[in-house]
């Protein structure tokens, strides 16, 4: 789980991955509610118009892969959400080296410089 401007901050990089069970936001859920509605009542509403599932944000373009977790959820198995995670990690590496470097300044400015666009 993510929930600050700082998470959202250092999440620049070439390939932006998360797992599938998680959120990503500047702000949680229940703070959302609590500024929005005063109250935490509110949470499932406010994590809904805050578009934080690991899918909203493939979709947003925030981020680049989901990672798949284990049946149940990484809690219920971390050995194999690590070895899941190592796997995946190895294999953006691997593509990411085949890249000039003068090419992947481009592509993360062009991919950071469209965040915040929106259309309809």
């Amino acid at each position: 789980e993510g929930a600050s401007g700082g998470a959202l901050g250092i999440g620049i990089g070439d390939r932006v991955m998360m797992m599938e069970n998680t959120w990503y936001n500047v702000i949680s859920p229940e703070s959302c509610s609590s500024i929005l509605w005063r109250s935490w009542d509110y949470k499932e509403q406010a994590a809904e118009a805050l578009k934080l599932t690991a899918p909203d944000l493939l979709a947003q373009g925030i981020i680049d892969r989901i990672i798949p977790e284990p049946l149940g959820g990484a809690h219920r198995n971390p050995k194999e959400a690590a070895e899941i995670l190592k796997g995946v990690l190895l294999e953006e590496l691997k593509k990411l080296m085949k890249i000039k470097i003068d090419k992947l300044i481009s592509m993360r400015i062009e991919k950071f410089a469209k965040m915040g666009e929106y259309e309809e």
